[in-house]
């Protein structure tokens, strides 16, 4: 499978981590103030990094990072190049992000527009989600009157991640960062999910992620942000036609291709099976298509 440890070598740049499916530079001469963050074409899913990668992947979240990052009137991590700092190199160009160094907060600031996934199972079970309590009768895939914001405390490496209460969030970071990750998450949702609105897709839900820049004292959007790897997208015309099964209606722009295919071929027991041809080529298919809608680049 996939080593994680074997990381690029890139001039300039010393590799510092590699997640999943993203590794992280900083310069090879110890200016600490900067990153290089890579999108890797690796894909995971059930906890495995699975094979082969999903050729253009990385090239394509990180174009949809940058586009969000460029209609969102709100500070983020990017940075230009400037003296001092080395040359991104031209093998990871195309997805690569140079940023600067935070403090990332322990929080994964989840927003919710429609109840799916997780956030129906447990409003199935508890008629809540986070402790946010729901009107009774909703169903899987109903959108709801308000977002809510249902964080997530980011567990360490190779532990999964726990889903809090808003006031487990104050207990870990403090009522003032707390309130402010939950208000701009908030806003920024609204705001992507009403541009979203306007080119045929529904933002269901996604989450966020925000460091403190320990030299301007700013609350700074980081991560990927908006992509089809953090947030759920279906398109608006099938998700309005009620006569389509549920799952069709609910086909998200991600890799739900890849996670139904393993359902169906593995047992999750052992090494997870090489992935098909058609299903890397239908994966990064609807990676493509968000793209194009979203950015307005399609044909």
């Amino acid at each position: 499978m996939t080593d994680l440890t074997s990381p690029l070598h890139l001039p300039g740049w010393a590799h510092t981590y590699s997640g999943k499916v993203r590794d992280l530079y900083v310069p090879a001469d110890g200016l600490d103030s900067v990153l290089l963050v890579v999108a890797s074409n690796r894909v995971s899913a059930f906890d495995h990094v699975l094979e082969p990668p999903i050729p253009g992947k990385g090239a394509l979240l990180t174009a949809l990072s940058n586009w969000w990052f460029a209609q969102l009137d709100r500070p983020n991590h990017l940075i230009v190049p400037a003296d001092g700092i080395p040359v991104v190199p031209e093998s990871v160009a195309d997805r690569a992000m140079l940023t600067r160094r935070l403090e990332m907060y322990p929080i994964e600031c989840v927003v919710r527009g429609a109840l799916t996934g997780s956030g129906y199972a447990e409003y199935a079970s508890t008629g809540a989600v986070c402790g946010i309590e729901l009107p009774a009768g909703l169903s899987d895939g109903d959108l709801l009157d308000t977002p809510i914001y249902t964080p997530a405390y980011k567990a360490p490496l190779g532990e999964h991640d726990e889903n809090i209460t808003f006031e487990r969030s104050v207990e870990l970071v403090g009522a003032d960062v707390a309130a402010a990750l939950r208000d701009a998450s908030l806003d920024i949702f609204t705001r992507a999910r009403d541009l979203a609105a306007a080119r045929g897709v529904v933002l269901a839900d996604t989450k966020f992620e925000f460091g403190l820049d320990p030299r301007s004292g700013e609350l700074v959007l980081a991560d990927e942000v908006l992509t089809s790897d953090s947030s759920r997208y279906w398109d608006a015309a099938a998700y309005e036609d009620e006569s389509l099964p549920r799952a069709e209606r609910l086909a998200s722009f991600d890799k739900q291709i890849v996670r139904n295919w393993l359902a169906a071929n593995w047992d999750r027991t052992g090494e997870p099976p090489v992935l098909p041809e058609e299903v890397v080529a239908q994966t990064l298919a609807r990676y493509q298509e968000l793209f194009d809608r979203l950015t307005g680049t399609g044909a």
